[in-house]
């Protein structure tokens, strides 16, 4: 059977066609970190559009018009959501004026007057009611303005939005950009064709989040390193007290089958052998290292132990394909974060090919200094997740596919 990925590697990108003349609307995704004076504080989503951009402009597009979303601002203009105050950053990055569209119904002739000195940025495209309704309305409109459709968008293409998904009924020309094509390519890295070992760490908070992924990937993979409050989860399978540590009761029968299967399958498990307690998330008065079956009551369990991240980065420096998903701990708490740290650190020191799958993992790796050692970072979390778990994303399935694909 062929894989998700094989499918996704198959649609057509830029290189496949020719822009030349043609109106070409780019989806991107400019949803990056701003603080309330509207200050940029990452800008690296804005950079990995430009290859898709400036390879439009040198091949002599008749007009480019960016479409984005930016936060979550309920179908309704919002001026603290507004696209405008990403337009500076994006013309020093492209060297290149960008006009900015409050209202693309009403700039449709504008946008379709051919320009290669001038890009169009839309106003949120959340502004729009139908755009997370996917409104065939919406999309159809968005279609009006372009001859060809580019999706490069990988952060948002596990959502079937009008941006993302409804306006690729109504153009014939729909391709996927650089950032798509890279992104499937290291997926396709870390899951296809492998260097083996390769071991997937994965934590965060729920198995319930993660227990299609586990089921999907344990037949691939060799070791599976488990941290973060899912591993309370699976020590409560184990017999464990975990006190008022964070765990699914629901899933503790899971958790056991899962660990069933991965010894079926050869799969070699690692848990925490130690954790890191407190009294208190918030106002915490006593924090203690303890072993994973003595948590003592009335505490929790917020981090990995030193012991756990010395057997951790053992596991990790033993593999040569790594991919993480999800923390070790609380990492945006200072005495919460060393785990996660320790352990981005040694698969950053690993000679792996270490893929990081986007989300609060990409962000954690950022704060421990360490997204530059990394072979590749996803920019997508929940993107990432359903690639892991098997599905096709709807931002590729209806993108054209190779003539030796059909």
């Amino acid at each position: 059977m062929i894989s998700n990925i094989a499918v996704m590697r198959g649609v057509k990108s830029l290189k496949d066609i020719d822009v030349s003349g043609k109106r070409v609307l780019i989806r991107v995704d400019f949803n990056v970190p701003m603080d309330s004076h509207h200050n940029i504080s990452d800008d690296r989503r804005i950079r990995a559009a430009l290859p898709t951009i400036n390879y439009c402009i040198d091949h002599n597009a008749c007009s480019i018009t960016l479409v984005s979303h930016f936060g979550r601002p309920g179908g309704k203009y919002d001026e603290r959501y507004s696209l405008k105050h990403i337009v500076k950053r994006l013309e020093r990055l492209l060297k290149k004026r960008v006009v900015f569209v409050e209202d693309f119904e009403s700039s449709r002739d504008e946008i379709a007057t051919c320009s290669l000195e001038r890009v169009f940025l839309l106003e949120n495209i959340r502004f729009y009611e139908g755009e997370k309704k996917n409104d065939p309305e919406l999309s159809k409109k968005l279609a009006s303005i372009c001859d060809i459709y580019v999706n490069d968008a990988f952060g948002t293409s596990h959502r079937k939005h009008a941006s993302t998904y409804g306006v690729m009924e109504y153009v014939d020309t729909k391709v996927a950009g650089f950032l798509m094509m890279k992104e499937i390519e290291a997926f396709s890295k870390a899951l296809e064709d492998p260097v083996r070992p390769i071991a997937l760490v994965i934590g965060g908070a729920k198995v319930s989040s993660k227990i299609t992924l586990l089921k999907n990937v344990l037949q691939k993979i060799d070791k599976l390193i488990i941290g973060g409050a899912m591993s309370n989860t699976f020590l409560k399978a184990l017999g464990y007290d975990m006190q008022h540590s964070l765990y699914e009761d629901e899933y503790i029968e899971t958790a056991q089958h899962v660990m069933d299967q991965a010894r079926h399958h050869g799969v070699k498990i690692y848990l925490p052998v130690d954790v890191v307690i407190t009294d208190s998330i918030e106002s915490p008065v006593d924090i203690k290292i303890v072993p994973a079956q003595d948590v003592l009551e009335g505490f929790q369990a917020v981090d990995i132990g030193p012991a756990t991240v010395k057997l951790f980065s053992e596991a990790v420096g033993l593999s040569n394909t790594i991919i993480w998903n999800g923390p070790m701990g609380i990492y945006e708490i200072d005495n919460f974060s060393k785990g996660t740290y320790k352990i981005a650190n040694a698969i950053a020191d690993s000679y792996a090919y270490t893929f990081v799958g986007g989300g609060d993992t990409a962000d954690a790796v950022d704060r421990a200094g360490e997204a530059d050692n990394f072979s590749f970072i996803s920019t997508g979390g929940g993107a990432s997740l359903e690639l892991l778990e098997g599905k096709i994303l709807p931002g590729f399935s209806k993108l054209d596919r190779r003539e030796e694909e059909l």
